[in-house]
């Protein structure tokens, strides 16, 4: 209860009630309604960054989830262009080198998307960097999927058509061995044997033997040339075995084929001489992919024995032999 306060009057000797007005007591009052509004702002803010709300405990519960979710997306993804890089160094230095096959152009695998900004709707968040990064490493991986998959396509291809390949390609020496021949020249620089003192390319190899020896298709193709060269090979035979191969039959006595003639691994294509740019008798031969010249001496394997092999190998690695054209 509120205390009662008096005032003596002395003109009538007697306590007179005072009355407080509202303005006053307002007035009073405001030091403890100033007091009160500051302790409880104080309180309110010192709540709310001490205590969670309700919806801020749930969007924290939220994020916790989404960032253990995007850690798991993240290893998964590392885990997948992992497993991608080793399909692909199988892919280039395995399948593709079993069936003599160009690997993929690293800027086609790394190619990068053309066009307009394919994460413009990502921008302006504050973890925008963070989702297009991720987002950008996804769209790659599914790129290189896509391509990785297209090339085991062709793989496949390969893998079916192996038969027919196995038999075009030149993997006999194109004179028998009963039919006597001799290793003359290597493939690589050498002399020439016409201009002596000339170092030159020498695209191929020299077997020698006597004139009229058979010569035979090292492997399945079509002739594409059968007349006489007048760049130096005299009478020669070019034979197109598909899969990039092609090989050269040169100097030779005679020819048996025409061209646009199909011919099997082994068939006698020609005789053995010395026509064009030549000194003696004997075979030039190439053996070349997709234009670039091969040593024929490693595509020998189904015509000679381990020992055989060998020997052709220690001979083709002596300089110095005995060049004829």
């Amino acid at each position: 209860m509120s205390k009662i306060k008096y005032r003596f009057n002395p003109e009538t000797l007697s306590y007179h009630k005072i009355e407080i007005g509202i303005k006053k007591r307002l007035i009073r009052l405001l030091p403890s309604l100033i007091s009160a509004f500051v302790f409880g702002l104080a309180g309110i803010v010192i709540y709310t960054y001490t205590f969670d709300s309700p919806k801020e405990r749930q969007l924290k519960r939220e994020n916790r989830q989404l960032a253990v979710q995007y850690e798991i997306l993240s290893r998964k993804v590392l885990e997948s262009e992992s497993v991608l890089s080793d399909l692909k160094y199988r892919d280039d230095n395995i399948y593709r080198t079993i069936f003599e096959a160009e690997p993929i152009p690293e800027s086609m695998r790394n190619a990068g998307f053309g066009g307009a900004n394919r994460y413009e709707d990502l921008e302006g968040f504050d973890n925008s960097d963070l989702v297009i990064s991720t987002s950008k490493r996804i769209d790659k991986l599914m790129k290189q999927i896509s391509i990785q998959s297209k090339s085991y396509d062709e793989i496949v291809k390969l893998a079916k058509s192996k038969e027919k390949w196995l038999a075009c390609m030149p993997a006999i020496v194109p004179i028998l061995n009963k039919d006597h021949y001799k290793f003359l020249s290597h493939f690589g620089t050498r002399y020439d044997p016409v201009y002596k003192n000339t170092v030159k390319m020498h695209e191929g190899i020299d077997l020698a033997g006597s004139t009229g020896t058979n010569i035979r298709a090292s492997g399945n193709g079509i002739v594409r040339s059968a007349e006489y060269s007048n760049g130096g090979y005299g009478n020669e035979i070019l034979i197109d075995h598909g899969f990039g191969y092609t090989t050269r039959y040169a100097h030779l006595n005679k020819i048996l084929v025409h061209t646009g003639q199909t011919v099997t691994r082994g068939e006698i294509i020609g005789k053995l001489g010395s026509t064009g740019k030549s000194t003696g008798p004997h075979l030039h031969y190439e053996v070349r992919k997709n234009k670039i010249p091969l040593n024929p001496i490693n595509f020998f394997y189904q015509d000679l024995s381990p020992a055989e092999y060998d020997k052709m190998i220690e001979l083709s690695a002596q300089e110095g032999g005995i060049a004829l054209d």
